[in-house]
């Protein structure tokens, strides 16, 4: 009993501490508008933001990944540290560009503390309590993990209604208080998960060929191109994920839903934790994990095709049916994304063993980081460059064409990901634990 109530206690608790904290990272397109407006700058400009924060929470991760291997007290200490600091800057910058509008300062500064230092604590704080999990709950590690990951996806769902609360009621200046107040408050979340967060006791690193070699040596332990294939699809699913889902609000006033955009917001919100947490549990269950990718592939490729078809999104409004498709397209998406998300440790761990987990783990999440940089910054080329935008009768202005042509650009490569499950190895683990086989 008292071990059931310590992996909660030491692992689960702490897990969702730490994770729901840094996953309000997504509820940037809350207040993107409001920094925008506030500081004087277009909201293209203060996009890059966002996607900075998103890279150096990949980098992070990989240069990182040997810290949080070696001392979890450590790199969680750093993540709510940084996360808090670089909250708290983003509101100082907020402030600061509310006083001097259009200053080049406040926009860098922005960039700075939202992107590169919120973006070490979102990397540090995200890599932190995985192996830890996965050490508490070993004949459950995907629930385990999915449950961690799923709080990082379920954030939006919960802060977005404060966030927008507190920006109705906090009065001029609104938009920097917000950032102020929410870094003290997610410290004192991550810092109480830095005290609870612990390893089993006893537990020693497996004594196997992986332990004291460098990453490069333990991803040659199976043949390189199923590394290569793990991190591709991993990659792809991101960018595909970001490509869609950063056009998800427009995409919804296209098929006439514009009053109800909260609701499909939330509602995604949930598809998007449920996918982590029910793709990962389903995978324990799997003879392959791999097989879960190329599930979320094929649904990826099947709804994008069917709305491709149809011009779902172009022709969508006052169509029941085709809404409905349009919209099962998003909530497939937002699953699969938060599905790959999880399953990505465990399959690691099932292809390379845990003793280096971390570290591996934290390398492969450098295709989140580059996926931050293009998903979304190519779905907002796309709809730039072809199609026309009008205004709706809502007075909304929507440019169904564009929105509609993202989709050729994420089928593409979800055929490449959908190619690349196919190829990649049957899991033969390197720890010494039983095949999945």
């Amino acid at each position: 009993m008292k071990t059931n109530e310590n992996k909660w206690i030491r692992a689960a608790v702490p897990a969702l501490l730490l994770h729901c904290s840094i996953g309000t990272v997504y509820c940037w397109s809350i207040f993107s508008q409001e920094i925008a407006d506030y500081i004087g700058f277009s909201k293209g400009a203060t996009e890059w933001a966002f996607s900075f924060a998103i890279f150096f929470l990949g980098m992070s991760a990989a240069f990182l990944g040997n810290v949080v291997e070696k001392d979890i007290h450590k790199s969680s200490l750093i993540a709510a540290v940084c996360f808090a600091v670089g909250m708290a800057g983003t509101g100082g910058f907020i402030c600061y560009g509310g006083l001097h509008p259009h200053s080049t300062v406040a926009l860098v500064g922005i960039y700075v503390c939202y992107g590169f230092i919120m973006g070490i604590g979102l990397g540090t704080g995200y890599l932190s309590p995985v192996k830890t999990l996965m050490l508490w709950f070993k004949d459950r590690k995907g629930l385990a993990t999915g449950l961690a990951v799923a709080g990082f996806g379920a954030a939006k769902a919960i802060a977005s209604p404060v966030m927008q609360a507190m920006l109705g009621n906090l009065g001029d200046g609104g938009i920097y208080k917000m950032f102020l107040i929410l870094a003290c408050v997610y410290f004192a979340m991550m810092f109480t998960g830095h005290l609870l967060l612990k390893k089993p006791d006893g537990w020693h690193e497996p004594q196997t060929k992986e332990k004291g070699q460098g990453i490069i040596s333990v991803i040659r332990t199976r043949p390189v191109s199923h590394y290569i294939g793990i991190w591709l699809m991993f990659y792809i699913n991101i960018t595909c994920g970001l490509a869609l889902i950063s056009q998800e609000k427009s995409i919804v006033k296209c098929v006439g839903l514009a009053g109800v955009i909260g609701i499909i917001s939330t509602v995604s919100a949930v598809f998007n934790a449920g996918g982590r947490l029910g793709f990962s549990a389903w995978a324990d269950t799997m003879k392959d994990r791999n097989t879960i990718y190329k599930l979320i592939f094929v649904l990826s490729i099947v709804f994008t095709a069917l709305v491709m078809v149809t011009g779902g999104i172009k022709n969508g409004e006052d169509n029941l049916p085709l809404t409905v498709l349009v919209l099962g397209l998003i909530f497939v998406v937002n699953a699969g994304y938060g599905g790959g998300f999880s399953n990505l440790p465990t399959l690691l761990s099932d292809h390379y063993g845990m003793g280096s987990i971390s570290a591996l783990h934290g390398i492969t999440l450098s295709a989140w980081g580059f996926a931050g940089l293009t998903g979304n910054q190519i779905a907002n080329a796309i709809v730039n460059h072809t199609g026309a935008f009008f205004l709706d009768p809502h007075g909304n202005s929507i440019n169904p064409v564009g929105y509609q042509n993202v989709l050729y650009f994420t089928f593409v490569l979800y055929i490449i990901a959908f190619a690349a499950s196919r190829l990649l190895g049957r899991t033969k683990p390197a720890d010494g634990t039983a095949p999945r086989l």
